[in-house]
């Protein structure tokens, strides 16, 4: 069975709903506490996780999840291996137990779709993010399937990045980004100078004692059990032309085109144009897939085969994350290989 199949059959009682420009939904039944949705999700992890690789996402509903401690539980029986943030990119609060929040920016801005970790060796195979308390407007968190994003893409614009990759510059300052002591988590730069050797990326000190990165990374890859050539990467999403025109205009104007928080460019360092990001964000938009969330929603994502992001919302949000099933890049096929600059 093809993996776009819009209508699987499958042979469980778990029933996916399948619409339009929604994630897969599967209800759970009436549960009287977390002991039963453990056994009940138990009994349907193969069948949910074969779903995942098919669909590359689902969205649980009508579990009695309330608390960080109940979705620690949902996360346990689908996710057999966690992973760990690295090289944070983004404020996050921690709950314990490797449960931490959806990305901590105001609530007015929207957050573009991206595979998490991308740009990391090594990233994980799976998220799962739960609703503990739904906003009063937007905030759901979109999801878009990369497989079908690349074939979006133009293809000559694709063609470049499977010949080149592409090249993330990072700038680590306080004032518009997180520290490189809070990102690599130490205060030591000769720790920060071992993971960089070890991880492929080029390290620069400033005079100011922030720091500069640089890493090329393959822009399409393979999933490493379907085997399908996907788009995985942050190239739109840090582009500094995905930000609103104004802040963009402030950002250049005082850091200089250079010394952005974030930025991306074509693997042979070619600058990207503003038409350039623009098909990429158009081809996410194209199909992207949102569901409003209620509380104790549970969304699974297969990390390489969706993209997710965020939307605006107004009120109080409070979504959590896990993440798991760590991959290598190794794993999936890719060219040109990652390296430092």
């Amino acid at each position: 069975m093809s993996v776009l199949s819009e209508s699987p059959v499958l042979s469980t009682d778990i029933e996916p709903q399948f619409a339009p420009g929604k994630p897969v939904i599967v209800h759970a039944p009436a549960l009287p506490d977390m002991d039963a949705a453990r056994d009940w999700l138990d009994g349907r992890r193969e069948a949910l996780l074969a779903l995942l690789r098919e669909q590359g996402n689902f969205l649980l509903r009508g579990l009695p999840v309330s608390s960080a401690e109940d979705f620690a539980v949902v996360r346990d029986a689908l996710i057999a291996h966690r992973a760990q943030y690295k090289e944070k990119a983004t404020p996050r609060r921690g709950y314990g137990n490797d449960i931490y929040s959806s990305t901590e920016i105001p609530p007015m801005h929207v957050i573009r779709q991206h595979n998490e970790n991308s740009y990391t060796l090594d990233f994980p195979g799976m998220l799962a993010f739960c609703c503990l308390q739904a906003p009063d407007s937007g905030g759901a968190t979109p999801i878009a399937d990369v497989r079908k994003v690349l074939s979006a893409v133009p293809p000559e614009l694709a063609q470049r990045f499977r010949r080149h990759g592409w090249l993330l510059l990072r700038n680590y300052n306080s004032q518009v980004s997180l520290p490189w002591t809070t990102s690599f988590a130490t205060t030591e730069r000769a720790e920060v100078e071992a993971y960089c050797e070890r991880h492929l990326i080029s390290a620069t000190w400033n005079d100011d004692d922030s720091l500069t990165t640089r890493q090329y990374r393959p822009a399409v890859v393979a999933h490493p059990v379907t085997g399908e050539e996907v788009w995985f990467n942050h190239v739109a999403f840090w582009n500094s032309f995905s930000l609103d025109e104004e802040l963009r205009e402030v950002l250049v104007e005082n850091y200089g085109p250079t010394g952005l928080p974030f930025e991306t460019f074509l693997g042979d360092g070619s600058a990207l144009s503003a038409d350039d990001v623009a098909a990429l964000n158009q081809a996410y938009d194209r199909y992207t897939c949102r569901e409003s969330w209620q509380r104790g929603d549970v969304m699974v994502v297969d990390n390489i085969l969706c993209s997710h992001g965020r939307e605006a919302y107004t009120g109080q949000r409070r979504v959590v994350v896990a993440m798991g099933e760590p991959v290598s890049i190794l794993d999936c096929p890719h060219s040109p290989p990652p390296r430092a600059a």
